[in-house]
């Protein structure tokens, strides 16, 4: 039997951390001497130390390394927990990869002259339009990739040809900001007369003025632009006039990385009355 103290040497595992570790109900004593209090361990234990560090060490609570360790001696269980916990670690990553990102995107506008960076609002008209559209509820904004191979395959058995420019973009039709199932439309405009198919519209848009603002880099930058335009329209005497949609100049099919999109933010107005 080992003494606490030598315990947490070989295991190198401080006292403290053994002591929370029994309050848990993960590593508990072999015994503790009832005059003293004592607590002492076996030999044996310091495998089952180890693999408790090795857990935390991947990120799991205590909680959890209490149930896997109950389930140790079973692989199956053993693969489903540690396949659970690869997932999570990925979609932290992800998380802070696109932290990053708004952190470097935000050095580089206070670097380039001292403050954020502004943006250039306009207002103009959208030329009357003949396009293929598609509409759907999409699990997150995120996701509209599904939509564009959707238009894309079914178009392609009429060859239809994009006019120029195709005002290639993304209505959202949602009266608010959703966190999951969102209503977008994306369009493209075409030249030529097409018949519609079971998902993919043809139809003309009437002209629509709007006030916008162009961005190049990292879809990160949406919130300030929308700032932008939204300041703009309150302070040049316009209101809101309809859904708001992303024109995609350069898009991520086309772009070799995200520095290279280039997006306008477009919100359809009238004069206040």
């Amino acid at each position: 039997m080992l003494k606490i103290g030598d315990f947490s040497k070989l295991s190198r595992i401080s006292i403290r951390m053994l002591r929370h570790y029994d309050e848990h109900g993960l590593l508990t004593p072999a015994s503790i001497d009832p005059m003293t209090g004592y607590r002492y361990y076996g030999e044996d234990q310091l495998m089952e130390a180890e693999r408790i560090q090795a857990l935390k060490g991947m990120g799991f609570a205590l909680s959890v390394i209490r149930e896997i360790l109950e389930k140790y001696e079973e692989p199956e269980e053993m693969e489903r927990f540690l396949l659970i916990k690869k997932k999570e670690l990925e979609e932290e990553s992800l998380e802070t990869q696109q932290r990053i990102r708004l952190l470097e995107n935000t050095l580089r506008w206070l670097r380039k002259d001292g403050k954020l960076m502004n943006y250039d609002v306009v207002l103009k008209t959208l030329p009357e339009r003949y396009v293929a559209s598609l509409r759907k509820i999409i699990p997150a904004y995120n996701q509209e990739s599904i939509l564009w191979q959707q238009l894309n395959e079914e178009m392609a058995p009429q060859n239809v040809k994009p006019a120029a420019p195709c005002y290639g973009m993304a209505i959202f039709h949602d009266e608010g900001y959703k966190e999951s199932d969102v209503d977008v439309e994306i369009q493209i405009a075409v030249t030529g007369t097409y018949k519609d198919t079971a998902n993919v519209k043809f139809k003309k848009v009437e002209p629509i003025q709007i006030a916008s603002a162009t961005y190049q880099g990292s879809y990160d930058q949406i919130t300030k632009v929308n700032e932008a335009v939204a300041a703009w329209i309150n302070d040049n005497g316009y209101e809101f006039d309809g859904a708001s949609f992303c024109i995609y100049h350069v898009s991520p099919a086309q772009a070799s990385s995200q520095e290279d999109l280039v997006t306008e933010v477009c919100y359809p107005v009238k004069k206040r009355g």
